[in-house]
């Protein structure tokens, strides 16, 4: 199958031992019309550490890419590997943060918390669970209201309890499906800063979907733009420079900024087969 873009494809990142890897990634679903190619020949590699954003028109393949990463999906054509072992299923190593919570209504926040860390680790004693769960919950603001249960919490602090899910199990891969795209502009800015900080202090690599610009600036130090589906591809790369840790008044400031927004936003205009 081979498809015809106005974009070069992106280069492979030349390094001798990537954290984690696509190489010649095709995933196809099968429909009643034919075979639905979603993402095609996609190869791209991300350092430990790292912290990627993808971005992309609906129905380009943001989601089925990172489901190749957390094991919910495997490539038709391809592999996907971390530190070189193929990646066929979901592990505790890899956690993922959807943007609809994915909570249990009728358990506190504490003992949604919990359970995760009780499945995973089954064999930590009560003590140790409870301090690890008390702690991850107090790292994201959430210390007040660990025995409150979602209905009785607002989607920022749904989105809390969830990233402190996720965090408690030490996860090296933090996968985030568009983790704020249901929130306010002042509660989504908050969390934007704290999931920042929080993969800064834990040395996490995040891999992010997202279809907004000026998040993928604030937190990304590269912004991945895939081309329009079907059989969509990587388009094109762009590096990120500010430093860490950042303040997004000053990034408002840096001319940079500016620059690598309308580069972003020509390519989402312009970004299709």
């Amino acid at each position: 199958m081979t498809t015809t873009t106005r974009f070069k494809p992106a280069p492979i990142e030349s390094t001798t031992n990537p954290f984690i890897s696509w190489d010649n990634v095709t995933k196809i679903y099968p429909a009643s019309s034919g075979p639905n190619v979603v993402i095609q020949d996609i190869n791209l590699t991300v350092k430990e550490g790292e912290f990627v954003c993808i971005i992309g028109h609906s129905g380009c393949g943001k989601s089925t890419l990172l489901n190749t990463l957390s094991g919910f999906a495997t490539p038709t054509e391809g592999r996907v590997t971390m530190r070189g072992t193929p990646i066929t299923k979901p592990g505790p190593e890899r956690m993922v943060v959807f943007q609809n919570y994915s909570l249990m209504p009728w358990l506190t926040a504490y003992d949604n918390v919990y359970l995760a860390l009780d499945s995973v680790f089954p064999n930590k004693s009560k003590s140790e669970k409870d301090r690890i769960v008390q702690e991850n919950l107090t790292m994201v603001g959430l210390g007040d209201a660990m025995q409150k249960k979602p209905p009785q919490l607002s989607g920022g602090m749904r989105q809390r309890v969830a990233i402190a899910r996720a965090f408690c199990l030490k996860p090296e891969v933090m996968i985030l499906d568009e983790p704020f795209g249901a929130l306010d502009a002042i509660t989504k800015e908050e969390m934007q800063e704290e999931v920042s900080q929080i993969a800064m202090d834990h040395g996490c690599t995040v891999l992010m979907v997202t279809h907004d610009i000026d998040e993928c600036l604030f937190l990304a130090d590269r912004l991945i733009m895939m081309t329009e589906g079907p059989a969509a591809s990587i388009g094109e790369i762009l590096e990120i420079p500010f430093e860490r840790p950042r303040d997004r008044e000053q990034i408002l400031e840096d001319p940079r900024y500016y620059d690598l927004r309308n580069r972003a936003l020509e390519f989402l205009y312009r970004g299709n087969h």
